[in-house]
């Protein structure tokens, strides 16, 4: 099943890249209004948990590239890292209990959550031994980069108001 891992190296590759290249990116953006940033709690946490998605589909993508590695380690792996992730989203999300903002506080919470199923499944797929876990995975890097932007739009739009 490590052949399976294999056939997955190029687009781990890519996403390793455009994932750094995007978390570099919301790191400058935001440090260029941070003192306004660090005013709105909701707002820095969110932030925080979309570059935590993005480290960890870094992350994800880096273990995915480790030579020979077997995808039960890698199931394994993904939900040690998905774990710390999961820690800012729920702070994220009870900060956004707090925030009176636009719309529910559901869904403005549950965006920065997809990411994070996904790497959840995967890993319990791949730790049944069922290969359709690199499937979610890949899902997983996707969606961290959509909530990433998603999330950095929507604090620099709050920050600017």
């Amino acid at each position: 099943m490590t052949e399976a891992l294999d056939v997955w190296s190029e687009f781990h590759v890519a996403m390793l890249g455009a994932t750094a290249a995007l978390a570099g990116l919301v790191i400058v953006a935001a440090s260029v209004n941070i003192e306004k940033i660090i005013l709105a709690k909701a707002l820095t946490a969110r932030l925080a948990a979309a570059i935590a998605g993005l480290v960890l589909a870094i992350l994800t993508s880096g273990i995915a590239l480790i030579p020979a590695l077997e995808p039960l380690w890698f199931g394994a792996l993904v939900l040690v890292t998905t774990a710390g992730a999961a820690g800012f989203q729920v702070h994220a999300a009870l900060a956004l209990r707090k925030d009176p903002g636009l719309g529910s506080m559901v869904p403005r919470a549950a965006l920065g959550f997809l990411p994070l199923i996904a790497y959840t499944a995967a890993g319990v797929l791949l730790l049944a031994g069922l290969p359709v876990g690199l499937m979610f995975a890949a899902a997983g890097s996707l969606l961290a980069l959509v909530v990433a932007i998603v999330i950095s739009w929507i604090a620099l739009v709050e920050v600017l108001r």
